[in-house]
């Protein structure tokens, strides 16, 4: 009898020991599934876009997220970024104290040239005329954009998710800006979309340098470069009416 009862107490005990490891095991999957939402949710909510005063309104530059402030917006995992230079751009950008080459940019950004989105219109006299070739849409004179291949709409769509936010940046500003505005007119929620200005303009602590040496040993590490390539001569042509 009393083998019997020292029996059923240890079972008893071996049963509460059983339920509180698959107790804590529960609490500690709990937790850490709490702890990797938490940090894959750890980020400050972002203002609205709100376009800047002045010449830099003009562009669609955002008031508070900028050239002086993106670096407290890198990295997070519900946005993406995108660079619209190009790597060489034939517009004489030094007329305008700029630079025609992709010197640099932020880390986190990926570059989509936006010469090859669409055909640009209005850039400064001074600049003269940018890259003329194949573009995924043509402007119409109503400021429509037309898809010039079958892939055009989902290339865009793939380069620029409508279920995150985007940040855009170029050389000062108007790529940027006119990213914004053509995405915009084909459906993007102009919520999302944060024109961050100009890599002219950046004095953070992210800039990866892309030019290299002075006077005649310049040289430009493209390899650095994150760079999205669009080949028009693998793309189907589409016929518009």
């Amino acid at each position: 009898m009393m083998y019997n009862t020292i029996m059923n107490k240890n079972d008893t005990n071996r049963y509460y020991i059983a339920i509180a490891i698959v107790v804590a095991l529960f609490i500690g999957i709990v937790i850490g599934n709490i702890n990797i939402t938490q940090l894959g949710n750890n980020m400050p909510a972002l203002p609205l876009p709100e376009v800047s005063d002045g010449q830099r309104g003009e562009l669609g530059i955002d008031k508070n997220i900028n050239e002086k402030t993106i670096d407290q917006y890198l990295g997070r995992a519900d946005s993406v970024y995108r660079d619209m230079r190009m790597l060489e751009d034939p517009a004489n950008y030094e007329a305008i104290d700029g630079d025609r080459y992709l010197s640099g940019l932020v880390e986190g950004f990926e570059v989509v040239p936006f010469p090859y989105l669409t055909n640009v219109i209005g850039l400064p006299e001074a600049v003269g005329s940018t890259y003329t070739g194949k573009v995924l849409f043509s402007q119409n004179d109503k400021g429509e954009y037309i898809a010039n291949y079958e892939e055009s709409m989902r290339i865009l769509e793939e380069l620029f998710p409508k279920d995150k936010k985007i940040f855009l940046m170029c050389g000062g500003g108007g790529y940027a800006g006119l990213t914004k505005s053509m995405l915009v007119k084909l459906g993007w929620d102009s919520t999302q979309i944060y024109v961050v200005g100009g890599y002219w303009y950046y004095d953070g602590e992210h800039n990866i340098q892309i030019k290299q040496g002075e006077g005649d040993k310049i040289s430009y590490s493209f390899w650095k470069i994150p760079y999205h390539i669009i080949d028009f001569d693998k793309l189907t042509e589409k016929k518009n009416d």
